[in-house]
């Protein structure tokens, strides 16, 4: 398979299949770096064609809670209040450029998924 840019799902599959074959070369061997490049390639048309959205601020944050065994007192050194901490996880009120950087920094939270509008429940 020539290496060429990736434009149809047709060239896709193929970069896929020669990865495949391709999997186990070494670095820095002529497969390694053939691996190298179609990877890097397959990687730009998948961000392209299947892009995947960053999920809901409030559910992201609910999870990362819930995967790492924290509470609500958790948080309040990103957040805030406890009273401010249930207004944001029952979407009541929205995080704030101060609560994302927050979360970014002290928990390493993606700050590309906290910025993600949501909607506010009444």
């Amino acid at each position: 398979m020539e290496i060429k840019p990736i434009r149809t799902e047709a060239d896709y599959e193929a970069a896929l299949k020669e990865i495949e074959v391709l999997f186990d070369a070494k670095a820095n061997t002529p497969e390694g770096d053939r691996l190298e490049v179609l990877s890097i390639l397959v990687e730009e048309y998948e961000n392209k064609h299947y892009s995947i959205p960053h999920p809901d601020p409030i559910e992201a944050i609910k999870y990362y809670m819930e995967s790492r065994g924290l509470t609500r007192a958790d948080l309040e050194p990103y957040i805030g209040s406890s009273v401010q901490i249930a207004e944001v996880l029952n979407k009541k009120c929205p995080l704030s450029i101060e609560m994302i950087r927050s979360l970014h920094a002290g928990f390493g939270m993606l700050a590309e998924t906290l910025i993600q509008p949501y909607a506010l429940t009444q």
